[in-house]
C-alpha cells in the first residue's frame, strides 16, 4: 500500500501507532493522548491512518465489528489534516456524499420521533427511506472497495465491509421489529443504530473517501462511475451520461487500458480487440469452439441471453468473469473483475469460500450447491470444479437460477400457448411478499440465511429502486381481471395482472423500471402503488397516469 504513496516517514507512524494503543489500553487519557500527538507528530493525513490500520493494527481472529469512530477522531483531532475536497456533483466520491447528506437527516427524524409515542405509518415511512442505505453500502463494496484492494488497501476495506453488513442487518432488523408491532424493543434500539450509522459515516467521510482520493486517479474513477450505474445509488440521481471526473493529463498503461474499457461497447469488442493480437481480426470471424464455430459476437449474445447467472474465478482465486444477464438474480459491476474472490465478503464468510476452493483445489470435491427457499421464491446456486483435459484444477464454476416457475410445474405441456405462458411470466412478476428477510447467496451479507457467492456482489437485497412499501390495500380497480380506472393508489400487481405486457411501456419511461425483471423483484415490490412507481422510478405522477390510462384505454 505504501507505494502508492511519496515519502511515508514510516518512524512517524510507528509513534502514532505507539501512543494510540497507549490510550486504548488506558495507559494515556485523552488530553495526554492528544499533547503526545501533537509534540511529536504534529499532522497526520487520513491515508497514513489507513496504513497504520492496514500494516500495524494487530489482526484477531474475531475482530471487533463496530468500531468507536468518534472516540479515534476525538484522539486525533489536533493532528488530522485533510485537503480540500471540493468535488464535482457526480463524481462517484460526491455521490457517497451526498447519500450519506441524506442520511443524516434521516437519522435527525429518527431522533425527533423516538422521543413521541409510536405512530406506526410514521416510522414505517421513515425506515422505507432507511432502508434504501443498502444501496449505498452495495456500491461501495462493489465498485470502491475492488480499487482500493487492487492497490494493496486491503485490511481496512475487509474490515469496514464487515461494519457495512452490520448496519445493513441492524437496519432491517428494527423494520422487522416494527413490524411485528414490538414497539418497546424497537425504541430501544434506536439511539444505538443511529450511533452506529454515524460512525460508519464518519470513517468513511474522514478516512476512506479522502484515502481514496489520494489512491485512485481521475481514469479509474471515470471508469467506476460506469458500473456504480449498473448497482444504482440511495436518494440521489445521477445522469449516466455525466460523470464530471475531468480527464487527467497523466496517463499511464493502467490508465489507458482503463479508459479504454470505459469507452468500449462490451465484450465482444474487448475479446475482439485480444484476440485480434494472435490473428483473429474481426468479430465476424468464425472461433472453434468445442462443438461447433461461433462469432465473437454470437458467444456475447448468448451469454447475454442464458436463463441463468455464470461467473467464473480462475486457479488463482481471482474473479475473472460473469455473464451480463438483464434477469440478474443480484448486482454486479465491472469492479468485481481481477478481485480476490476471499476480499469479496466479510470475514465471517472467507471460510466457506476458502473451504470450497480447497475442497475443489485437493480433488476431494467436485460440486457444491445451495438453494434459497422461501415463500413464492426459489433460487438454486451449484459450484463446479474447473479442469482442464489433464484433470488440473482451473477454478470454479458458478451458476445460479431462479427456479421459482420451473418448481411450480405439473403435469404435462406439449402445446404451445403464448397467452397463457406471458400471463404467467407477469404474475410472477406482480406476486410474492417482502418477508424483510435478503434471499441471498455465498455471498457472505453476514446474515446466517445467507450461504454465499464466489464474487462480490454486494448487498443481495439491492434490486433497483421499487421496494415493497408497507401493507397498502388494493384500490378495488381490479374486477375479473380488468382494470376499471388506475389512480395513484392503483397496485402495480394488478395493473401486471391485467397486462403483463405493461412492462414495456414502463421500461420505455424509465430504465429503473428494468427492476421488475429481477427475480427479486417478487419479494421487494407486492405493494407497490401508481404513486411510489412514480417516486422510485423518477417519472413525473401525472405523466405516468396519463401513459398508464391511455395503454389501457381508460
Amino acid at each position: 500500500m505504501r507505494e502508492n504513496f511519496q515519502n511515508i516517514d514510516g518512524k512517524k507512524l510507528e509513534i502514532v501507532h505507539e501512543i494510540k494503543s497507549a490510550y486504548d489500553e488506558g495507559k494515556l487519557s485523552l488530553e495526554e493522548a492528544r499533547k503526545a500527538l501533537k509534540d511529536r507528530v504534529q499532522h497526520l493525513a487520513p491515508y497514513e491512518i489507513a496504513i497504520i490500520e492496514q500494516e500495524m493494527v494487530e489482526e484477531t481472529e474475531d475482530e471487533c465489528v463496530k468500531e468507536d469512530i468518534q472516540a479515534m477522531l476525538e484522539v486525533f483531532q489536533d493532528v488530522l489534516v485533510t485537503k480540500d475536497q471540493s468535488l464535482p456533483e457526480n463524481h462517484p466520491i460526491s455521490c457517497y456524499r451526498r447519500e450519506n447528506a441524506k442520511m443524516k437527516e434521516l437519522l435527525l427524524s429518527v431522533e425527533d420521533l423516538v422521543q413521541y409515542p409510536v405512530i406506526k405509518n410514521q416510522w414505517l415511512e421513515l425506515y422505507e427511506e432507511l432502508l434504501k442505505f443498502k444501496i449505498h453500502l452495495s456500491r461501495k463494496q462493489n465498485q470502491l472497495y475492488p480499487v482500493l484492494e487492487k492497490k494493496g488497501f486491503t485490511r481496512p476495506t475487509t474490515t469496514m465491509w464487515t461494519l457495512d453488513d452490520f448496519i445493513r442487518d441492524e437496519i432491517a432488523e428494527c423494520y422487522k421489529l416494527l413490524l411485528e408491532d414490538k414497539e418497546e424493543e424497537f425504541i430501544g434500539k434506536q439511539a444505538e443504530l443511529v450511533a452506529d450509522v454515524r460512525d460508519l459515516m464518519d470513517k468513511e467521510e474522514n478516512i476512506l473517501y479522502p484515502t481514496s482520493l489520494e489512491m485512485i486517479s481521475d481514469e479509474e474513477f471515470r471508469y467506476m462511475a460506469e458500473g456504480d450505474q449498473e448497482i444504482g445509488f440511495a436518494y440521489i440521481t445521477v445522469d449516466k451520461d455525466k460523470a464530471d471526473i475531468p480527464k487527467s493529463s497523466a496517463s499511464s498503461a493502467v490508465s489507458s487500458h482503463l479508459s479504454g474499457l470505459s469507452s468500449a461497447p462490451g465484450f465482444a469488442e474487448e475479446l475482439a480487440g485480444l484476440l485480434g493480437k494472435y490473428g483473429f481480426n474481426n468479430k465476424e470471424e468464425k472461433l472453434n469452439v468445442t462443438t461447433g464455430q461461433l462469432t465473437l459476437e454470437q458467444i456475447n449474445l448468448i451469454y447475454q441471453h442464458m436463463p441463468v447467472d455464470l461467473s467464473y474465478v480462475d486457479e488463482n482465486e481471482l474473479v475473472c468473469f460473469y455473464t451480463d444477464t438483464k434477469h440478474r438474480v443480484f448486482p454486479r459491476s465491472k469492479n468485481v473483475i481481477g478481485r480476490d474472490v476471499k476480499n469479496c465478503h466479510p470475514k465471517a464468510s472467507v471460510h466457506i469460500v476458502e473451504e470450497i476452493i480447497k475442497k475443489f483445489r485437493s480433488g476431494e470435491q467436485d460440486k457444491a450447491e445451495f438453494w434459497i427457499n422461501k415463500p413464492d421464491l426459489f433460487i438454486y446456486i451449484v459450484y463446479f470444479a474447473v479442469r482442464d483435459e489433464n484433470g488440473k484444477f482451473r477454478g470454479v464454476l458458478e451458476m445460479m437460477q431462479d427456479c421459482t416457475h420451473i418448481r411450480s410445474l405439473q403435469g404435462s405441456q406439449t402445446l404451445l400457448t403464448w397467452e397463457q405462458q406471458e400471463k404467467r411470466e407477469g404474475a410472477r412478476t406482480s406476486e410474492g411478499e417482502d418477508n424483510g428477510e435478503s434471499a441471498g447467496t455465498l455471498d457472505a451479507k453476514g446474515n446466517s440465511e445467507n450461504t454465499g457467492t464466489l464474487e462480490a456482489e454486494g448487498n443481495s437485497e439491492n434490486t433497483g429502486t421499487l421496494e415493497a412499501e408497507g401493507n397498502k390495500e388494493s384500490a378495488g380497480t381490479l374486477k375479473d381481471g380488468k382494470l376499471t380506472e388506475i389512480t395513484e393508489d392503483t397496485l402495480l400487481k394488478d395493473i401486471l395482472e391485467a397486462d403483463p405486457n405493461v412492462k414495456t411501456l414502463l421500461f420505455r419511461l424509465s430504465d429503473r423500471f428494468k427492476a421488475l425483471n429481477t427475480p427479486l423483484a417478487r419479494i421487494m415490490m407486492p405493494k407497490a402503488t401508481v404513486k411510489i412507481m412514480s417516486e422510485r422510478a423518477e417519472v413525473d405522477l401525472d405523466t405516468l397516469l396519463r401513459e398508464l390510462r391511455e395503454y389501457f384505454k381508460l
